[in-house]
């Protein structure tokens, strides 16, 4: 019988730690001028630097440091007067040079914390650190069945991603969150992504590898003091997966020191499809890495008036944003974490603001347009519409100008051509129909055309109308408000409702 969650939890304490990987949205790479834009050809976003070539120096990237300050103040992080990089000695093709460029001993940001809300209790997670490093290549190992090395025919390595800015932001160890282990960690990783879209450093898309995470799991006995032996779960790619990784661990731990084996310390990888964890490779120790100062780089050393001024520049972060929104515009705690999770929290304010009323804006943003950011695999808040168009909508919508499928089609055509509400409107013929002699020669024409239908109506089955409303609608190309042409064909039948 397979091990339930709830036997876990009645013989193990979980511990759950986090290592999220964000790549931030500079214009160039952390140590050369190449561009950082995704999805162009492979190794065409590349030079002498990030490929490591001979006598190539890097030099640091000012914008990825004002980034890294803004990260670390929104997590009441302290920022290091002073610090350097360090070099990671590996050797592995994603990284030509065959060390990445990154801070050991010494991060630009460190002891902060993140408070998240699960189920009406707050949980402080505590940040060990916030440093700086450039992003590794990608390899794609091509051939086998799991579409990793082991059993792969060949491996190509892109290195349009290696030396691009990332910014690594590291937890301390979780303790007491007990059965919501795996929502804790979910909420985290939500949060964060949500604070980084705020400050506006990464577009933080998981699917695109912008916002990766490391999850970290361990279990020891109930009645035991230490921390049980963790594993690390690599690269976990979407939210849900974050919290599935970590019950997944769970469970496979607890079965394994039931039976009375050890636990590895190893680096694991999720499985999407069967939703549990797959052996990697033995955890490397940081002597592993043998780490010692960059020579061709100077240290970081920023002003104590320039961190002022950036934290003094920070917007609204999300938490005093869902705090004040709930206050002025009456959304529920669930409403908002809907929102948060959609990542429409701002989208759905500028709305309000724009003029619309919050419930409807919440209804457009979390409603027709998510539909729409799904079926074109981007997020709603990414979509080619302004917060005042979807208002100026929705504006329409309550005048009476547009019915509800009137008003979709208006949005696809903003969305599919940039263009003005009003215009899109015009020039696609898209306003309700309201002079009244035109809707009563459709109602006629509707129940010339169905006079089975139309005797049934006469006869009491009131219902029946619904046929006749859909002729009008079909002959008006859904232009006409619905309701008003039922009024209009019970009184032509001289049917009283």
């Amino acid at each position: 019988m397979a091990l339930r969650y709830e036997d876990v939890l009645a013989r193990y304490n979980p511990v759950i730690g986090l290592e999220t990987h964000v790549e931030l949205g500079t214009a160039s790479k952390m140590f050369c001028g190449c561009s950082t834009v995704f999805g162009a050809e492979p190794n065409t976003h590349t030079c002498a630097v990030c490929l490591g070539l001979p006598g190539a120096l890097p030099v640091a990237n000012a914008k990825a440091i004002e980034y890294t300050i803004k990260i670390g103040l929104a997590l009441n992080c302290s920022i290091a007067s002073w610090c350097r990089f360090a070099r990671k000695n590996y050797f592995y093709p994603d990284m030509p040079k065959n060390f990445q460029t990154s801070q050991y001993d010494e991060p630009l940001c460190f002891e902060g914390y993140l408070d998240v809300d699960v189920e009406g209790r707050t949980y402080r997670v505590g940040i060990e650190r916030v440093h700086l490093e450039e992003d590794t290549g990608k390899n794609t190992h091509v051939g086998g069945a799991t579409g990793r090395i082991h059993g792969a025919e060949y491996s190509l390595v892109d290195y349009n991603r290696a030396g691009i800015p990332l910014v690594e932001i590291v937890t301390k160890p979780v303790e007491g969150t007990g059965p919501l282990a795996p929502e804790v960690a979910k909420a985290y990783v939500t949060e964060l992504r949500d604070i980084l879209r705020t400050l506006g450093v990464s577009d933080v898309r998981m699917e695109q590898g912008s916002l990766r995470c490391d999850v970290n799991t361990s279990l020891s006995p109930v009645d035991s003091t230490e921390w049980g032996t963790r594993s690390e779960t690599k690269n976990v790619n979407s939210l849900r997966s974050v919290e599935r990784a970590v019950r997944s661990e769970m469970l496979r731990q607890a079965e394994r020191l039931d039976a009375g084996q050890r636990i590895k310390q190893e680096t694991r990888h999720f499985q999407e499809t069967t939703g549990d964890t797959r052996s990697g490779r033995s955890k490397e120790e940081a002597t592993d890495y043998r780490y010692f100062p960059e020579p061709d780089l100077v240290p970081i050393a920023p002003a104590a008036d320039w961190v002022a001024e950036i934290k003094a520049s920070l917007p609204e972060l999300p938490a005093a944003r869902r705090a004040r929104l709930q206050s002025e515009l009456g959304f529920t705690q669930a409403e908002l974490a809907q929102m948060t999770n959609a990542g429409v929290v701002a989208a759905i304010a500028d709305t309000v603001a724009a003029g619309a009323p919050a419930a409807e804006a919440r209804n457009w943003w979390m409603g027709y347009l998510a539909q729409q950011a799904n079926a074109s695999d981007t997020e709603a808040s990414a979509l080619p519409i302004t917060a005042a168009q979807v208002a100026r909508v929705i504006e329409l919508v309550a005048a009476g100008t547009l019915s509800t499928a009137l008003a979709r089609q208006a949005v696809d055509a903003v969305l599919e051509t940039g263009e003005d509400v009003d215009a899109a409107v015009a020039s696609r013929g898209l306003a309700v129909v309201s002079d009244t002699s035109a809707l009563t020669d459709a109602a006629r024409a509707a129940i010339a055309a169905n006079p089975d239908v139309a005797d049934k109506v006469r006869a009491g089955k009131v219902a029946a109308v619904g046929a006749l409303v859909g002729a009008v609608m079909k002959a008006t190309r859904g232009q006409a408000d619905a309701a008003a042409v039922r009024a209009i064909l019970l009184a032509e039948l001289g049917v009283a409702e």
